[in-house]
């Protein structure tokens, strides 16, 4: 059950990460008035959009290519979970200095915050000698 929701969890994360990239990169103007608090952060700037679109290309790629390559999905999601961590780190960092208001953490937690959670415990999940390592038993058959 923890596997099947692990492996369900880097997908999902995966498709939506990967969303996110194309429409930066098709679209990084509609992007960025479509996406809540962005407006607020700067001026439009499409080159630096897209770089950061295909950041999220990259994310989506090793979510989900670590889904179906267990002997690769520490490495992966270890790599993600860093630039996703540093990512939510420079939104609290801009609260603490005041280019945004508290609301910000609130606004931005599911875009932000929770990815970054979320991707350390897939990691966490996956290192050698945790459930993700362990063989799981054979289901007893009933006579």
């Amino acid at each position: 059950m923890l596997k099947t929701t692990c492996i369900w969890l880097a997908i999902t994360l995966g498709v939506l990460s990967g969303a996110n990239g194309v429409f930066m990169l098709i679209a990084p103007e509609a992007w960025y008035a479509a996406v809540p608090g962005v407006t607020t952060t700067g001026p439009f700037n499409q080159h630096f959009i897209r770089d950061i679109g295909l950041i999220y290309l990259l994310m989506s790629a090793g979510l989900l290519v670590g889904a179906a390559r267990p002997g690769l999905r520490v490495p992966l999601w270890a790599a993600t979970a860093i630039w996703v961590s540093g990512h939510a780190l420079f939104h609290v960092w801009e609260v603490a200095v005041g280019i945004c208001g508290p609301s910000a953490l609130l606004r931005d937690f599911a875009a932000v915050h929770l990815p970054a959670i979320l991707t350390w415990l897939l990691t966490f999940w996956a290192l050698p000698g945790s459930s993700a390592a362990k063989p799981q038993p054979a289901p007893r058959a009933h006579a």
